[in-house]
């Protein structure tokens, strides 16, 4: 069986020829057990991988092509990433992680503990990530390298990449840009979707309600329902009213007064 988690849509919504409605399935590979219970970074999927299907079951365009999550490489995990916040909203968790047995919410301790646990070494796995998707885009943007690891060792360099970071997809095994066309050129795009996702979420912030029932419609008119009707760009600024700023991903993952 396939590893992971993924969702699919069986059925794209469209309005071409009627009005059909999407068929999407979340498919989730999450450990046996009586009883079943889900960790932390399990329910971090759950919710990820619901992100995408709301994408899905929220879309409302006319051509089928361009429905739910037919958009954009790197604006496609906007929604699933964004919906990720949400876990960790102190309410919802106080909802659902509840002890299986005794049906006690999660200690107030322990929840602190939990979310603070979340910028642990995040400047490690910052660089790590980033100097991968500069890699990536260096041996896609120029002429292909006669040792490509000899390629990579100078774009390192460059960065001034610390010798005690590797980078976390060397380029024998970096299978996201060789073994498909699918992320070629275009890994960056994990990390520019968490820059978005930091704030679009940093809106509700700012409206002072996780659930702020205006910037939940305006999320939902120019984001979840427009599917690839407009250009990504132009989308978020009619949600947003500018382009995101890196200044919310910095300070969720605890680097905003070291930048």
């Amino acid at each position: 069986k396939r590893s992971g988690a993924w969702c699919s849509a069986m059925r794209s919504q469209r309005k071409l020829g009627g009005d059909v409605r999407p068929i999407v399935v979340n498919v989730c590979n999450f450990a046996k057990g009586d009883p079943a219970l889900l960790s932390y970074d399990d329910a971090r999927t759950l919710f990820h991988e619901f992100g995408h299907a709301l994408h899905q079951m929220l879309s409302d365009v006319t051509y089928g092509f361009i429905s739910g999550t037919s958009v954009a490489r790197d604006f496609v995990e906007l929604p699933s990433q964004l919906y990720e916040h949400w876990l960790e909203v102190p309410s919802v968790l106080e909802a659902h992680a509840r002890h299986w047995e005794t049906g006690e919410p999660m200690p107030a301790a322990m929840l602190e503990r939990l979310l603070a646990a979340g910028t642990y070494d995040q400047g490690f796995a910052t660089v790590e990530f980033v100097s991968s998707a500069l890699v990536d885009l260096e041996f896609h943007t120029g002429a292909a390298p006669a040792d490509p690891m000899q390629r990579q060792a100078e774009v390192l360099e460059s960065l001034g990449m610390p010798r005690a970071i590797r980078m976390r997809h060397a380029t024998p095994h970096f299978a996201h840009v060789f073994s498909g066309d699918g992320y070629s050129a275009g890994y960056y795009s994990y990390m520019w979707s968490e820059v978005m996702d930091a704030d679009a979420f940093a809106a509700f912030e700012e409206a002072g309600d996780p659930f702020d029932p205006a910037t939940a419609a305006r999320l939902e008119k120019f984001i979840l329902s427009a599917g690839g009707s407009e250009e990504a760009e132009a989308l978020y600024l009619q949600f947003r009213g500018r382009m995101p700023g890196v200044e919310a991903l910095l300070k969720g993952r605890g680097l905003l007064d070291a930048a």
